[in-house]
């Protein structure tokens, strides 16, 4: 079983990023297990408790499960052009201690969505310059930027419109054929 990390970038219960990983989740073949991993109660990361060897209980926690992961698929928003803390901090606590990064040789995908018209250009790219240190394989092709996703979603959260169902299914089939090149 190839386990798939969900990350969200958006703390919000009902947040557009959870709606739509939720709908992601459900579109990978079989063999593959979607979860969500939660990031929400990861203290900032300080580098003195590492050092002090003292990481607290929620980093230890964190990495470990990031340790199980085969690959991550990140669903955010974009707070003032670029990554939300909340997802930023979480690169950074399984970033570190040095050396034992979590991230490393990890495929990667992004989906960044807006409720404008904008699609979260910024939060992707962004997203994207952290990735490639982190020696995280990105997907390239096709590019999941989704707009307007509150008139996408349904009133059960489910992406009601067609075409977008379509795209994100083509985009976890090419997601999973990274996978598999670096599972090999």
């Amino acid at each position: 079983m190839t386990k798939i990390g969900i990350l969200l970038g958006s703390l919000r219960k009902e947040s557009f990023s959870k709606k739509l990983a939720a709908h992601v989740a459900e579109l990978f073949p079989a063999g593959y297990e979607a979860e969500f991993v939660e990031i929400g109660n990861l203290a900032l990361y300080n580098q003195d408790y590492d050092d002090e060897n003292n990481a607290p209980a929620d980093y230890t926690a964190f990495r470990n499960t990031m340790k199980g992961i085969d690959a991550v698929l990140f669903v955010t928003p974009e707070y003032n052009r670029s990554v939300p803390a909340v997802l930023k901090n979480a690169l950074d606590v399984g970033s570190r201690p040095y050396g034992a990064s979590v991230w490393d040789g990890k495929p990667a995908a992004i989906i960044s969505q807006s409720p404008g018209s904008l699609a979260g250009f910024g939060a992707n790219h962004h997203l994207r310059q952290s990735l490639v240190f982190l020696n995280m394989p990105i997907l390239q092709q096709p590019e999941a930027y989704i707009g307007n996703v509150a008139d996408l979603l349904g009133e059960n959260g489910k992406v009601k419109d067609e075409n977008t169902v379509q795209f994100l299914q083509s985009f976890v089939n090419t997601f999973v054929e990274l996978i598999k090149k670096h599972q090999a």
